[in-house]
C-alpha cells in the first residue's frame, strides 16, 4: 500500500485483457482512479511518439502491457504488423518515459520469446540460446527486444526498467474471436458452438500433442503488481501457473466443462506451434513472492461462466 500512495500509474493496455485486472489489482491497494491512467488506441495509438510522450508525462510508474496479439493463425496471417506495432510502442514509450522521468518502467513480455526447443521447465538463463517458434517469431522478437532495451537504458541512464514474461493467459474477459483468439478461448468458444448446433465432430488444428502451461489472469495480475513493487533488476523474470498439460487433454477438460459430446477432428496440416511450454518460476518466487494459486479447472470454470454471461 505503501509503495502506491501517492504515485500516478501509466497502465497501458489497462482496458484490455490482462490490463483490466491490473487496474482493479491497483484500486484494491489505495491507488486512486484519478491516478491510474488508461490510454486508448482509438485516441491514444503508442506507435506515434507524440502520443507516447504526451501519456507518460507526469507518470511515476509505467506498467507497458499494451500489445497486439494473437494465436498460431493470426500470427502466420499478420506478421509483420505484430512486429512492427509491438516494437514501435515499446521502444518509443520506454525512450518517453525516460524524458519524462518516469521512476519506474514494467514491461509485459511474452514466453513466446523462447528458443522453440528449450530445455523444460524454461528458465530465463535459457532466453537467448536460439530462435523461437517460427509462426509467431516476429511478435515474440519484438517483445524480447524491449528486455535488450530496459537493460540498456539501466546501464546508460540508470533507468528502472524491469521485465516479465508470463506464460499462456487465460481468464474472464480474454478475446474470444476465432480469429485472433489464443488456444483456451477459441476451444471454449468452439466447444460451446459446436454443442449449441448439435456437431457430430469438431475441427481443430494441429495434432494435439504440444503442451502448454497456463496462468489465470488474476494471478498474472498479482504477480505483475507485486514485480512493480518488489524487483528492482534488469534480469527478466518467468511468471507462470502450476502445471503443464498438452493441447490435447485440455481439449478433453473444456469439452467436459462446456457438455461438447461430438468427436475430435484434428487437422495434421496445420501448424502445431512450440513443442513444449512450461516455466520455472522460481526466480518470481524467490525476488517478489510471487506464487500462482488458481486451481487451473477452477480458472476454466470461471472462463467459461464469463463467456456465457457474456
Amino acid at each position: 500500500m505503501s509503495f502506491w500512495q501517492d504515485k500516478r500509474v501509466l497502465v497501458t493496455g489497462g482496458g484490455g485483457f490482462l490490463g483490466s485486472h491490473v487496474v482493479e489489482k491497483l484500486g484494491q491497494r489505495g491507488v486512486v482512479p484519478g491516478a491510474i491512467v488508461v490510454p486508448r488506441r482509438a485516441t491514444q495509438d503508442l506507435r506515434y511518439w507524440d502520443v507516447c510522450l504526451a501519456v507518460t508525462a507526469g507518470a511515476d510508474i509505467v506498467l507497458h502491457l499494451a500489445g497486439h496479439v494473437g494465436g498460431i493463425g493470426y500470427n502466420i496471417a499478420y506478421p509483420a504488423e505484430l512486429f512492427y506495432d509491438n516494437l514501435m510502442m515499446g521502444v518509443q514509450l520506454m525512450e518517453a518515459a525516460r524524458q519524462n522521468g518516469v521512476q519506474k518502467f514494467v514491461t509485459v513480455g511474452t514466453a513466446c520469446s523462447y528458443p522453440k526447443h528449450t530445455p523444460v521447465p524454461f528458465q530465463e538463463t535459457e532466453l537467448w540460446n536460439g530462435y523461437p517458434e517460427e509462426t509467431n517469431a516476429p511478435y515474440a522478437i519484438a517483445k524480447k527486444a524491449l528486455l535488450v532495451g530496459g537493460q540498456a537504458y539501466r546501464q546508460q541512464y540508470d533507468f528502472n526498467a524491469i521485465y516479465l514474461l508470463p506464460v499462456n493467459l487465460y481468464g474472464p474477459r480474454d478475446n474470444f474471436d476465432i480469429e485472433g483468439s489464443h488456444v483456451v478461448p477459441a476451444f471454449i468458444r468452439k466447444s460451446l458452438e459446436a454443442k449449441e448446433r448439435d456437431d457430430e465432430h469438431m475441427v481443430v488444428w494441429g495434432d494435439g500433442s504440444p503442451t502448454r502451461e497456463f496462468l489465470y489472469v488474476e494471478d498474472a495480475a498479482e504477480g505483475i503488481v507485486l514485480a512493480a513493487e518488489r524487483y528492482n533488476r534488469s534480469d527478466p523474470v518467468n511468471l507462470g501457473g502450476t502445471i503443464e498439460i498438452s493441447i490435447k487433454e485440455l481439449l478433453g477438460i473444456i469439452t467436459r466443462l462446456t457438455g461438447f459430446e461430438g468427436k475430435i477432428a484434428w487437422d495434421t496440416t496445420k501448424p502445431n506451434g512450440q513443442p513444449r511450454r512450461k516455466l520455472d518460476t522460481s526466480r518470481a518466487a524467490r525476488e517478489f513472492g510471487f506464487q500462482a494459486e488458481t486451481p487451473f479447472e477452477e480458472g476454466l470454470q470461471r472462463t467459461i461462466g464469463w463467456y456465457i454471461n457474456h
